[in-house]
């Protein structure tokens, strides 16, 4: 089987889309918000960032190994987690430069305090230090630590998961069965968690990468047990639904989301099955095709995520601000901020990455 193939216009397109949700989601008095994931499943968008990204990071993996070598594959990765650090400090930084606006501003919004700019002025130094090794990390920012342990582990990984996927895949869900012990181990500053534990999440990672060494064939798919998994995935999809819509239920607590919750994986699967047939029917690239600047953003992923996470909090203090987060125009024009924002961003770091290599050569 040949594993190295061109990259993939549907991956791109949900991962954009993702992007594009997580930053809706974010701004407290979004409308488009209403209609993402969320609010019809016991997973979101989270799960589907990093189900995919565990997918491209597979398929970058085997198409650098493919062309170079594993060593050069695995120097990539390497440079990658650096990159993500990178990002990380820059996200944590704008996340603090966000509360100071909010403070300035003297917006009330629960972002003064999640972004932990009261903290930062009480120890500033202090709190640099824990930003740094992940002991403190600020809204929005949490994702990308837990992005960093899994993208610098994946080349030893790799080996292992084309030679024995059974193993890599029990191995994983022990360790995520394990997850909220192993948690205690993580560095944390006293009163801070990191929202999203690695020891846990990295079975959604391994199971985007897993399916990409080892695509459902289409044969299987339109088979009687693929039809018989795709009426369980409608019967599955819509019982949550119901229960999300219609059930008399309190809030999800936050740790089922930190720890990834067994329902969360299962709601997320059976969607993720009834998206396959989607791409195997041709429907998504269709989609795809029409709406190229979603493509781009999934394309440009590290990028948009910062970028999404600054608008999403700059729309939301605009909003407070001025006093219309009740106005349903003001808050539709800025869910249209907030995904042209990331249109624009998308399409002005592909073009300078385009640049770049021509730069290089004069």
């Amino acid at each position: 089987m040949n594993q190295i193939a061109k990259r993939s216009i549907e991956i791109d397109f949900f991962r954009g889309f993702a992007l594009i949700a997580i930053a809706l989601d974010h701004v407290p008095s979004s409308v488009l918000s209403h209609v993402m994931l969320h609010n019809f499943a016991f997973c979101d968008s989270a799960e589907v960032f990093v189900f995919v990204s565990g997918y491209v990071c597979a398929a970058t993996w085997l198409a650098i190994a493919g062309r170079k070598g594993e060593q050069a594959a695995n120097r990539r990765f390497w440079r990658r987690g650096r990159e993500i650090y990178a990002a990380y400090l820059c996200t944590a930084a704008l996340m603090l430069l966000s509360g100071a606006a909010a403070v300035m501003l003297r917006v009330d919004s629960p972002l003064v305090a999640a972004s932990g700019y009261l903290r930062f002025t009480a120890q500033p130094f202090t709190m640099l230090a824990n930003i740094a090794v992940f002991r403190d990390q600020p809204y929005l920012a949490g994702v990308l630590p837990m992005y960093i342990m899994l993208v610098t582990v994946l080349p030893f990984v790799m080996p292992h998961a084309r030679r024995s996927p059974d193993v890599v895949l029990v191995g994983s869900f022990v360790l995520w069965f394990g997850g909220c012990w192993l948690a205690v181990w993580l560095p944390a500053a006293p009163g801070a968690s990191w929202p999203f534990n690695p020891f846990a999440w990295q079975a959604m990672f391994m199971l985007g990468l897993l399916c990409r060494l080892y695509p459902v064939s289409s044969a299987f798919q339109v088979s009687l047990a693929g039809r018989a998994l795709t009426v369980s995935a409608v019967s599955l999809v819509a019982t949550f639904a119901f229960i999300q819509l219609f059930a008399d239920l309190d809030p999800q607590p936050g740790y089922m989301k930190q720890n990834l919750a067994s329902v969360r994986i299962v709601n997320f699967a059976a969607i993720a099955w009834l998206a396959a047939q989607a791409v195997r029917k041709g429907w998504i690239a269709r989609l795809a095709q029409r709406l190229p600047a979603v493509v781009t953003v999934g394309q440009q992923g590290l990028v948009c995520f910062v970028g999404g996470a600054v608008a999403s909090n700059a729309i939301d203090t605009l909003l407070r601000a001025t006093h219309v987060t009740d106005l349903l125009p003001a808050r539709l024009a800025g869910d249209l901020l907030a995904i042209g924002a990331l249109l624009m961003l998308a399409g002005g770091a592909r073009r300078l990455k385009s640049v770049r290599p021509r730069i290089a050569l004069t």
